[in-house]
């Protein structure tokens, strides 16, 4: 290997994924100004310089038989980048996120001498622990962004180090909401509410009727409150819209993209779980969490008892309590979303404590993460030369 200009593999496997490979190619460029970067990627790794074999919106895929529902065409794509990257032996392959492709690719690879690192740890530690043993096949070394996860894999025999989380690089804490309404154009200075229904498809179609009705249930308590939404993109618009545009409900102003726009514009955020909430605790704003999956992957979910942690979105697991109201499934209703967002909106002293507790939570995870994650790949890449 000829360490002035490697051959870096990397796939990601969605939107935030190709966030996450961005901050690292930001870092590994500037030691490595002819480095080659390849695999699957969007816009961010683009931006780097990275040959996108396929798009990493191609792996987007929610809940467990929306899965098997494209499992052949993914698994074609993960068969035919298998067969490129044996060929081309690229000096280490880093998977981002998307573990259910990526750990059966990194364990090919790894068979067959080409490092492997998971960066992104899933998430062994909440359901499906027994994928810890598929992970010491794969990886020779996950990068974390939790400070808990190093220890439960210490614990196992797998290396793993944490470095941070790049979203909190990023975010500025901004007590005030109106820089980022006047950013938006929003010139109302009353109660905002954000509702962000999520970015893939599957979970847009469960939650975006619920988050309107609970918008129109909202106004009528309080006709002065206003609505912002952000649309990921054209198809999540486009499933928001026709639910929208029933006949009663309130105005929603929509917004495409910049999402971290309007949750800083909100006073209370109603977002789907995910990225998107750990996003919201950095911003540091009230929300309720809302989680709806399909009727068939939440039974074989709980038939099979693969949930092992109490909470499901990110800023509750982080605290090990219960910051933010979570609901679930059935639990995310219309009349449950309004009656959590009022209780916020109407209890100033409870969004002062939470805003606190969250600021201290956003300083645990600033740890410069893409140059932690960049410097743990040179340094597994000097081990091999």
């Amino acid at each position: 290997m000829n360490l002035s200009h490697p051959t870096i593999a990397l796939v990601a496997g969605e939107a935030s994924g190709d966030q996450l490979g961005g901050a690292i190619l930001s870092q590994l460029r500037q030691h490595y100004p002819q480095a080659r970067f390849v695999g699957i990627g969007g816009e961010q790794m683009r931006s780097h310089g990275m040959e996108t074999w396929w798009d990493c919106e191609e792996l987007a895929v929610f809940g467990l038989f929306e899965v098997l529902e494209h499992f052949p065409r993914l698994y074609k794509i993960r068969r035919k980048l298998r067969q490129r990257l044996l060929e081309s032996r690229p000096d280490v392959f880093v998977g981002i996120d998307a573990p259910d492709f990526n750990l059966g690719l990194e364990i090919s690879l790894k068979s067959r001498d080409i490092s492997t690192i998971q960066y992104v740890s899933p998430t062994v530690w909440a359901w499906r622990a027994k994928r810890v043993r598929k992970i010491a096949r794969a990886a020779d070394l996950v990068l974390c962004l939790f400070p808990f996860e190093p220890d439960f894999y210490r614990n196992v025999g797998v290396a793993a180090t944490y470095v941070g989380h790049p979203m909190a690089d990023r975010i500025v804490n901004e007590p005030d909401t109106q820089p980022a309404r006047d950013r938006l154009g929003l010139t109302s200075t009353g109660k905002l509410v954000a509702l962000l229904p999520g970015s893939r498809a599957g979970e847009v179609t469960k939650l975006a009727g619920p988050m309107i009705e609970a918008a129109r249930i909202m106004a009528r308590q309080q006709p002065e409150l206003r609505f912002v939404s952000a649309m990921a993109n054209a198809s999540v618009r486009r499933l928001f819209e026709a639910e929208l545009n029933r006949p009663g409900n309130p105005e929603v102003h929509l917004v495409d993209g910049r999402a971290r726009d309007v949750m800083a514009a909100a006073d209370v955020v109603l977002v789907a779980s995910g990225t998107a909430a750990l996003e919201t605790m950095l911003v540091n704003r009230p929300m309720v969490v809302c989680y709806g999956m399909s009727a068939a992957s939440s039974s074989l979910i709980r038939w099979f008892r693969m949930m092992k942690t109490e909470f499901v979105s990110l800023p509750n697991i982080l605290a090990g309590e219960s910051l933010v109201p979570e609901l679930l499934q059935k639990e995310a209703n219309s009349a449950r979303m309004a009656e959590e967002v009022l209780r916020w909106l109407n209890d100033e002293e409870r969004r002062i404590a939470l805003q606190a507790r969250f600021a201290r939570l956003h300083e645990q995870l600033r740890c410069d993460a893409g140059a932690r994650a960049a410097q743990a790949i040179r340094s597994l890449l000097e081990r091999q030369t």
